[in-house]
């Protein structure tokens, strides 16, 4: 089985509901307030292995809930082994309104700030070829280069999940044998929001140009489309009544990269992540709602 590491975030998330969202200056009531430990990084990492992939966690947690968080991905299954803890700063907090289904988030990166570039080099020490190795942008941008580098280096196949969006350096195009934005992405690192997929394969175009090597556009409940120079595959969404997107897009990106290890096809794998991602979205919360493979199948 190859190994697949993520270096990414690791948050606790606290989370409310809400019928109506606050203006400036105002006080609203809330629901259902609940603690759930997220983060992208995590979250895939749990998607991984929940989906019956070898998942190795690369990140950091700080003084605020972070034996919680640590303790939580190992009860799913995660290697935790290269997660270092920082007593002089908070864990990475993801403060999450919930209105109509669909989220609001505000971060503070916390620990997620100190994943540095020496702890991938120490981390990706004993990687091989073809492990996979999966990063976002919740971290410090120099560290996700090099983590992207290292695995080039060792012929590992790479997947950048380019959330939040910010501007990239020239270099990490070229490193991403995937690129996987979702709409909101896709448009601000091509300036055409992919509603229809033609409008997905004109900006997948876009993207390829830059030197990735495939593209697949996450579009909610239009499904997912797969770009690369030879082909373009799409996958259909499953129809469900969305309680919570959270972690829907972390949901799929674990869930393509485990069937990709496998040696599953790109159509394959991305109807079993988007099966994956429609039972998270009918679920509170991020980790706990992701779906197991027995579930998804």
């Amino acid at each position: 089985m190859h190994k697949i590491y993520v270096v990414g975030s690791i948050n606790m998330d606290l989370i409310i509901n809400t019928d109506v969202v606050p203006e400036a200056g105002m006080t609203v009531t809330g629901y259902g307030f609940m603690t759930n430990p997220g983060g992208k990084g995590a979250n895939q990492a749990v998607a991984v292995s929940k989906c019956g992939g070898a998942a190795r966690m690369v990140g950091a947690v700080g003084n605020a809930f972070g034996d919680q968080l640590r303790d939580t991905l190992r009860g799913y299954g995660v290697d935790t082994s290269n997660v270092c803890q920082y007593d002089e700063v908070s864990s990475g907090i993801a403060v999450i309104t919930v209105n109509g289904g669909e989220n609001r988030i505000i971060l503070d990166s916390g620990a997620n700030g100190l994943v540095s570039t020496q702890m991938a080099e120490k981390a990706l020490a004993d990687a091989e070829c073809g492990d996979w190795l999966i990063v976002q942008l919740e971290i410090p941008v120099e560290t996700v280069l090099e983590a992207l580098r290292i695995a080039r280096s060792k012929n590992m196949h790479t997947v950048l999940n380019p959330a939040p969006a910010c501007a990239l350096p020239d270099e990490i195009w070229q490193l991403a044998d995937y690129f996987i934005p979702n709409q909101t992405e896709t448009c601000f690192y091509t300036g055409i929001y992919p509603d229809t997929a033609e409008k997905a394969q004109q900006a997948a175009e876009i993207l390829l140009a830059k030197g990735v090597g495939k593209v697949i556009i996450t579009m909610g409940s239009q499904g997912a489309l797969a770009v690369s120079e030879s082909q373009t595959v799409a996958a259909e969404a499953c129809r469900v009544e969305a309680i919570d997107t959270t972690a829907a897009g972390d949901t799929f990106v674990g869930a393509l990269v485990t069937r990709l290890s496998e040696g599953t096809n790109i159509r394959e794998a991305m109807t079993f992540a988007n099966k994956a991602a429609a039972i998270t979205v009918t679920r509170r919360g991020a980790q706990q709602a992701i779906p197991t493979r027995k579930e998804i199948e």
